[in-house]
């Protein structure tokens, strides 16, 4: 039974094109679509809709960097020139400010500058890692395999960034919802019981009494404990950005349980896979290294890549002063000595990526598996405590005949 696809496409000629046609699948119309001489780009049952809805996030320059990148892969390979590949792209663009960008770039090419200079020349938008593996595309001529590249290395970062995100939903949830209910109960549930036994003159229980005590303190004190708890984190957040707080901030995080584990194995995947794409385009294995400290941001493990360098310029390889740095998990170092005795130094890092993206799920899943059920755990011991204390509360009025 045929449906309705709409699609984007570019003709021979390099310009865009976009509307619909009937087809029994998605594949029969990509092939109408390259029998009538265009080149499909996007077919589906939805209306061919940017990624990017929420721009007013940081992060949205790197989804768009991830369409651009993703565009100019499809168009260069197509054949398209690479003045005609980013006017495209341009025009695919919706939002206004990338769009300029994009623009600015066209202009410096045109004006006879490389597209890995022009590139440099917007680093808010492409990173030391994107210019130079363009640069080394340009350099042997092939820029459309580049691209398409560095599109698979952008959907793979994202596509771990994401995972981290969504597993500490959950968790935030519970903590935001439960802390929410205790605030409730002790600011307006228990001084309504406090007001009676006030009234009776009774003797309290224990329990109760301690809970009703509790209650005045977070009414007393709880606003000013809350401004000394948001003082507490400016200033902390100042100091962290101090290099000696950074330091601390990033080695303690290192140390903490289960977490420090993930953190540590996902920036291992971060660092692994952007030395393997740079190595694999050309560039040189110093240069990668730098580049690829600045893309880890924990700063111990980061500095660590220091003795790195020092111990490649010394003849000793990467896999020996990585492995003296103890900052890297063990396993990286082993395939990385065998990537130098391979001659695949490059395949080894790619390979080491891989294992620490499914390594950093694995940890991640590991903390949050432990996480959960402590915040429930303590959530259930603090509420179950303020509802049996109201309990007793009730049942000493009822033997008080009230």
């Amino acid at each position: 039974m045929a449906a309705t696809f709409h699609f984007r496409a570019v003709t021979s000629d390099g310009k865009s094109r976009a509307g619909s046609l009937s087809a029994e699948s998605e594949k029969l119309a990509a092939q109408e679509l390259k029998r009538q001489g265009l080149l499909p780009v996007y077919v589906g049952t939805r209306l061919p809709q940017r990624r990017w809805s929420l721009p007013q996030f940081h992060f949205g320059h790197d989804k768009d960097v991830l369409f651009f990148t993703q565009e100019l892969s499809t168009l260069l390979s197509a054949g398209i020139p690479l003045d005609r590949a980013l006017t495209i792209t341009s025009e695919l663009t919706d939002r206004a400010e990338f769009r300029a960008t994009i623009d600015d770039v066209l202009r410096a090419v045109r004006g006879g500058r490389s597209l890995g200079d022009a590139l440099a020349a917007r680093p808010e938008y492409f990173p030391g890692i994107y210019v130079n593996i363009v640069r080394a595309g340009e350099a042997s001529g092939s820029l459309a395999a580049i691209f398409d590249r560095l599109a698979e290395y952008g959907k793979t970062r994202d596509e771990l960034r994401g995972y981290i995100i969504s597993a500490m939903v959950y968790p935030a949830l519970l903590a935001t919802v439960g802390m929410a209910s205790i605030t409730l109960l002790m600011y307006y549930v228990v001084p309504r019981f406090a007001s009676v036994f006030a009234e009776s003159r009774m003797k309290i229980p224990l329990p109760t009494q301690i809970l009703i005590q509790t209650s005045e303190i977070v009414k007393g004190y709880g606003i000013w404990a809350l401004l000394a708890l948001f003082a507490g984190l400016i200033a902390l957040r100042s100091y962290i950005k101090t290099p000696k707080g950074r330091m601390w901030w990033d080695s303690f995080r290192l140390r903490i349980p289960l977490l420090g584990d993930a953190i540590r194995k996902s920036q291992s995947a971060q660092f692994a896979r952007a030395m393997g794409t740079l190595i694999v385009n050309g560039v040189p294995l110093i240069q990668s290294l730098t580049i690829s400290k600045a893309i880890v941001s924990n700063r111990r493990m980061s500095d660590a890549l220091d003795i790195v360098a020092l111990g490649i310029k010394r003849g000793e390889g990467v896999s020996v002063p990585l492995t003296r740095t103890a900052q890297f998990p063990p396993l990286l170092s082993h395939l990385i000595a065998v990537g130098e005795e391979t001659g695949r130094l490059d395949a080894m890092f790619l390979r080491a990526a891989e294992i620490y993206d499914a390594d950093t799920r694995s940890a991640i899943k590991r903390f949050t598996s432990l996480f959960e059920p402590l915040i429930i755990l303590f959530m259930g011991v603090v509420i179950g405590s303020l509802i049996l204390s109201l309990m007793l509360a009730i049942t000493s009025l009822n033997d008080a005949g009230m």
